[in-house]
C-alpha cells in the first residue's frame, strides 16, 4: 500500500470504529436518559441491542413513566416489548388510567395489549362513555303488527373484563334479542308505540352486560316505526297454502272419477263386444234350427214379424219423445 494512501485509510478506519461504537453503545440515548432522571446503566444498553430490541422504545416510554410518578423497570418494558407488545401504548394506558384515578397496573395493562385490545382506548372509553347505535331490530307484537326499533345503547368500557370478555357485536346481539323479546309480549304494538322507554327499562334489566367487556350505562330508543302487518299476510298465506291443498285434493279425486269412468267405458265395450257376439251366435243357431227341424219357417215368419213390429213401435215411441224445436217442448 503506498504511504499516500495510509492516512486516509487510517481516517476511514477510525470513523467506521467511532460509527459503530456509538451505534452500539447509545451515549447520547444514555446521556438524555440521565437527564430525565432515569438510571439506566451504559450496559444494559448495550445489552438491548445485542438482544436486538431498539432502546429508544424502551427509553422514551420510561421516562413517560417517570416523569407521570410510575415506577417501571427496563426488564418488565423489554418483556412485553419481546412478547410483540406495544410498550409506548401501554405506557399511555398507565398515565391516563393515573390521571383519571382508575386502578390499573402494568401487568394488567399488558396482558390487555397482548390480548389485542387497544388499552388505551379502552382507558378513555372508561373516562368517557361510548354511544353504539343498534341496526333496525324487527319484533312482532302479539296482535301480528311489526314494530322496527332502533336504540342508542352507551356503554362504558370495563376494565376487569377486557381480557376474555365479550366485544361490542355481542352487546348488540343481546340488545336486539331483549328488544324483540319485549316487543313479542306486548298484546297490541300501540302500548309500544306509547310508552318506548318500557323497552329501555326491561333490556336494562335482563342484565345484558354480562360476560362482556363493557358496561351498559343506559338503552335509548332513537326511532320507533310501525312495519307491515305479519299477522295479516300469514293467515293469508295460509289460506292460500289450504286453497291449493284442497284444489290438490279435488284434482286427485276428479282424476280418480275420470279413471273410473274409463274403467266403465272399457267395461261397458266390452260388454258390447259380447253382446254382438252372441247376437253373432244367433243366425248359426237358427239356421242349425232350421237345418234340424226345430224350427218351422212359420215360426221364423212369426218372429220376424214380432221384432218389426217392435222396431215399428220403439220408433214411435222415440219420435214423440222428440222436442219441438220452436217451442222447445
Amino acid at each position: 500500500m503506498p504511504v499516500a494512501f495510509l492516512p486516509i485509510f487510517l481516517i476511514l478506519v477510525v470513523v467506521f470504529v467511532v460509527i459503530l461504537f456509538f451505534y452500539i453503545i447509545p451515549v447520547g440515548l444514555w446521556i438524555s436518559a440521565l437527564a430525565s432522571g432515569v438510571k439506566v446503566g451504559i450496559f444494559n444498553l448495550v445489552g438491548m441491542r445485542l438482544r436486538r430490541i431498539v432502546p429508544t422504545r424502551i427509553v422514551a416510554p420510561m421516562v413517560k413513566s417517570h416523569k407521570a410518578g410510575i415506577a417501571l423497570s427496563t426488564d418488565q418494558l423489554e418483556s412485553h416489548y419481546l412478547a410483540g407488545g406495544n410498550v409506548d401504548r401501554v405506557v399511555d394506558s398507565l398515565i391516563a388510567a393515573q390521571r383519571a384515578e382508575i386502578p390499573l397496573g402494568f401487568e394488567r395493562a399488558a396482558a390487555i395489549d397482548l390480548a389485542g385490545r387497544n388499552v388505551l382506548e379502552a382507558v378513555q372509553m372508561s373516562v368517557n362513555p361510548k354511544v353504539i347505535q343498534t341496526p333496525v331490530v324487527k319484533a312482532v307484537a302479539m296482535n301480528g303488527i311489526e314494530v322496527m326499533v332502533t336504540a342508542r345503547v352507551t356503554v362504558r368500557a370495563n376494565i376487569d373484563r377486557l381480557v376474555g370478555g365479550a366485544g361490542e357485536e355481542t352487546v348488540l346481539a343481546r340488545v336486539g334479542e331483549g328488544i324483540v323479546t319485549t316487543v313479542g309480549s306486548a298484546e297490541d304494538h300501540k302500548s309500544v308505540l306509547e310508552n318506548p322507554d318500557r323497552i329501555s327499562k326491561t333490556v336494562l334489566d335482563k342484565g345484558l352486560d354480562s360476560g362482556t367487556a363493557f358496561e351498559i350505562l343506559s338503552i335509548d330508543i332513537a326511532d320507533i316505526d310501525v312495519g307491515k302487518n305479519i299477522g295479516a299476510q300469514l293467515q293469508i298465506d295460509q289460506a292460500e297454502a289450504d286453497k291449493e291443498i284442497a284444489q290438490a285434493r279435488a284434482e286427485e279425486r276428479r282424476a280418480m272419477a275420470v279413471a273410473q269412468e274409463q274403467e266403465m267405458k272399457a267395461k261397458v265395450q266390452e260388454m258390447r263386444a259380447k253382446v254382438v257376439e252372441a247376437e253373432a251366435e244367433v243366425p248359426k243357431a237358427m239356421a242349425d234350427a232350421l237345418r234340424n227341424g226345430k224350427l218351422g219357417v212359420m215360426d221364423y215368419m212369426n218372429m220376424q214379424n214380432i221384432q218389426s213390429d217392435t222396431k215399428m213401435r220403439q220408433s214411435i215411441s222415440d219420435a214423440g219423445n222428440q222436442k219441438d224445436p220452436r217451442t222447445n217442448k
